[in-house]
């Protein structure tokens, strides 16, 4: 049988090269006419004025490459903190988030990963931002990078890795001091991305502070929304004042939470929420906590990925050899091997597993562990 092309086939690969006018210019569509309506080309320092005068008087100002631990040249076009958003989106960090615990191991298609928060977090964080006249791009870097640091099977990770870290893993620390140092971004996008968690200091921009109520609007919602999908929980359950006050869909929730910080904001001049709104999302995570993150599975589950990331950070520290990559993050890892048991060797197998997807460390758990797959974390069609 002779396999001819497709006609779709046939018709993308005539595009490979565009399409060219008289003068050579080429465009991507054979009947392209759009374009800005002028020729002036509108530089970084051009709109760094611009968002000068534009900008409330406390929002961040970006400034030529930006305040950074290696110094860099400036983009003719980007501004410093549009270009820590770009280093982001491109490091594999930020990728394996789509790999990586929500509240769910191995989430089914409608749930939420570490990815998929991020993105839900920008979005109600540059929402208020915008509002407010700060600093979206510098918002939307610090909401993209929150949860870099973040192990696999969530927030068990840090109590698996604790252990190992002189002041215990904090995922918020660890993303800032460690897994993105790599990318050299801002002081003002790592000092954001560090203290966003509310245990911890105040963030120095009120574009950081945005993005720690952002953080916690966000995953409230969704993950009450993603645990009713499953069945843990109800509609009906919600308590009574998060019905009333904020609706029953995320969308309405979501409305209700960023209109009043918008609101508080704008009455007090500080990054805040209405006490009514405010009371509504402390007892919406009270209840999610009582009833999805502590629920018996969540705590098993727990149980799971804090055995099996220790062993394999134990396993990692003995045998160091075996953590060479040529992944961004782990480039370091490949101009020597640290002795094993080492210090060094140590911190390498921290920064290494907390660096993995749920799936990958639990298929190191059976290739390098000799784990039966009953005792790795299993995934929430299986509880």
């Amino acid at each position: 049988m002779t396999s001819e092309p497709i006609p779709r086939s046939v018709t993308w690969a005539q595009t490979m090269d565009g399409f060219a006018s008289d003068d050579q210019i080429r465009f991507a569509h054979k009947d392209s006419w759009s374009g800005p309506g002028q020729r002036q080309i509108i530089d970084r320092e051009e709109r760094e004025s611009r968002e000068d005068s534009s900008l409330a008087p406390l929002a961040t100002r970006a400034f030529g490459a930006g305040n950074r631990a290696h110094a860099v040249e400036a983009d003719p076009f980007r501004t410093c903190f549009e270009r820590d958003r770009d280093r982001i989106l491109h490091a594999s960090a930020f990728r394996r988030l789509a790999g990586k615990t929500q509240v769910f191991v191995f989430p089914q298609d409608h749930q939420r990963t570490r990815l998929t928060h991020a993105l839900e977090v920008a979005q109600v964080a540059t929402s208020v931002a915008r509002a407010l006249g700060l600093n979206v791009a510098l918002t939307e870097a610090i909401a993209l990078g929150h949860d870099c640091g973040h192990g696999p099977g969530g927030h068990a990770s840090e109590d698996a890795l604790s252990p190992f870290v002189p002041q215990g893993f904090d995922h918020a620390v660890w993303g800032a001091d460690v897994t993105l140092v790599p990318l050299n971004l801002c002081v003002e996008t790592l000092d954001g991305i560090r203290n966003h968690s509310w245990s911890r200091p105040a963030p120095m921009t009120p574009e950081g502070e945005v993005v720690s109520w952002a953080d916690r609007i966000a995953y409230v919602c969704h993950d009450f929304e993603d645990a009713a999908a499953t069945g843990i929980v109800t509609f009906d359950q919600l308590p009574e004042q998060v019905h009333t006050n904020c609706g029953t869909a995320r969308s309405q929730q979501l409305r209700s939470f960023i209109s009043s910080m918008i609101a508080a904001t704008a009455a007090t001049g500080r990054i805040g929420m209405q006490p009514q709104q405010a009371d509504a999302l402390a007892e919406f995570r009270r209840f999610n906590y009582d009833n999805i993150y502590m629920r018996d599975a969540s705590r098993n589950q727990a149980k799971s990925v804090i055995d099996l990331l220790q062993a394999l950070v134990g396993h990692y520290a003995s045998h160091p050899h075996l953590m060479l990559t040529d992944s961004d993050q782990d480039a370091s890892l490949a101009h020597h091997i640290a002795p094993a048991h080492s210090t060094e060797a140590l911190h390498n197998a921290v920064a290494y597993v907390g660096g993995m997807t749920d799936r990958f460390a639990c298929r190191q758990g059976t290739a390098l562990l000799g784990w039966d797959a009953s005792r790795l974390p299993q995934g929430i069609d299986t509880n």
